[in-house]
């Protein structure tokens, strides 16, 4: 199974393609794709739209995971996020992938076993969750990872679900 994860925003947006072969999850692809300051919202969003296509047709997922929009005391960027959220979903469908979608509660449940871990914790345990063999520069590209790893924990965790019951 090959996931895109992808935590969002219109300034920068985390990226990364997982895959779980033989119960065992590799990153195939991470990257922290930004947009010019100075470009207007729907240029930015073409920009991110364009390059959420180019990474599902160089790495055909099944499916899109991502977080849900966390709201921030900036409404004016909460907005921004939340129309690059519907740029994503709408490009995700549009390309056939179903869509996963997780809370941050969830992700720092997943990854480090406590819901009020820091950026610091979820960081240091993604780390350790799955080999990234490059140095990564911004905290959306490891939550993008770690959306990816708790994405595969999760559709793990129900298949198990679904053969005991």
């Amino acid at each position: 199974m090959r996931i895109i994860a992808i935590d969002p925003g219109y300034e920068r947006m985390g990226l990364a393609v997982l895959e779980r072969i033989n119960g065992k999850d590799s990153l195939l692809y991470s990257d922290c794709f930004t947009t010019p300051r100075g470009d207007s919202l729907p240029d930015r969003l073409v920009a991110l739209g364009s390059e959420l296509k180019r990474i599902i047709k160089e790495y055909h997922p099944s499916l899109l995971a991502t977080e849900t929009l966390f709201f921030t005391k900036n409404q004016k960027t909460a907005m921004h996020v939340a129309e690059a959220r519907g740029a994503i979903l709408y490009l995700a469908r549009e390309a056939g992938l179903s869509v996963h979608e997780f809370t941050p509660l969830a992700v720092k449940i997943a990854v480090t076993g406590y819901g009020r871990s820091d950026k610091g914790q979820v960081t240091a345990m993604t780390k350790r969750l799955i080999t990234i063999s490059k140095e990564i520069k911004y905290d959306d590209e490891y939550d993008a990872i770690a959306i990816g790893i708790t994405c595969l924990a999760s559709l793990v965790h129900a298949k198990h679900l679904a053969r005991t019951s």
